[in-house]
């Protein structure tokens, strides 16, 4: 086991937005969060990741509860890319990189050789060794994306959490990123709107519904055309694709 939620509950105000959440993710599994905008998914990978304190309930870290774990311990560990990650001073990528290390280093420590190849690794791993020295205001919104992976992707994470990656990603770099995150020998949470996607990559999926789990399973188990049609309104037809053997979901006009 990696992370395993129970029963988990977090509000707004009077609004509840994540309602009797229980899901466990396998060791160096892959999944997916599906679910129509305002479900909860950024809620729920807030939670995981320790930003946000549950209102009822658990989110477990192996056999360990979120709440006792450090900040500095859990981002030790834990990595989360956000959606709307943004960094306003206009860095060179390397050093937006290098933020990953914090956790790892202690305030008079100096720079280390393992410290540079976990720099090295996250650059190759997303393709940026040759924006390294670039400025960030100089970088497109997709640049700037992939530099935030390879910042959690320095931090050496055994989990790795991750809210729409593909955004502002053309196709090539989308495709990349997700066989990137698939063959990386970690446990990662991700949420995604492109159905398809999910099931070519994602090991289990679950779907969220008005913050309730509505289904979970594999890509075959869940994305069946009666889900679809009920949770995103969609009418469809899902195949098995000859490519990849997992299923494909034809939207009807």
């Amino acid at each position: 086991m990696s992370i395993r939620t129970d029963n988990l509950i977090w509000r707004i105000g009077r609004k509840t937005i994540l309602d009797g959440v229980t899901f466990q993710v396998k060791p160096n599994a892959m999944l997916g969060l599906l679910g129509p905008n305002g479900s909860g998914k950024t809620s729920l990978l807030r939670l995981l990741a320790g930003l946000k304190q549950p209102h009822s309930g658990h989110v477990m870290l192996d056999r360990t509860d979120l709440k006792s774990i450090s900040r500095r311990d859990i981002a030790r560990r834990v990595a989360f890319v956000e959606q709307h990650a943004a960094t306003n001073s206009n860095l060179r990528v390397v050093d937006v990189v290098k933020l990953g290390r914090f956790p790892h280093r202690s305030m008079f420590s100096g720079w280390t050789p393992d410290d540079q190849q976990a720099i090295e690794y996250a650059l190759e791993r997303v393709g940026m060794e040759d924006k390294r020295t670039e400025r960030w205001q100089s970088l497109s919104g997709g640049e700037k994306q992939r530099a935030h992976i390879a910042r959690a992707l320095a931090q050496s994470p055994k989990e790795l959490l991750l809210d729409e990656p593909t955004n502002h990603l053309d196709v090539q770099h989308q495709i990349g990123l997700l066989r990137l995150i698939a063959s990386l020998p970690v446990t990662s949470v991700i949420a995604l709107h492109d159905l398809n996607h999910a099931a070519m990559f994602c090991d289990e999926l679950i779907v969220l519904s008005q913050g309730r789990i509505v289904a979970a399973g594999t890509p075959e188990d869940v994305l069946t055309e009666p889900l679809l049609k009920d949770v995103f309104r969609i009418e469809s037809r899902v195949e098995t694709s000859p490519y990849h053997g997992r299923p494909h979901i034809h939207y009807l006009r």
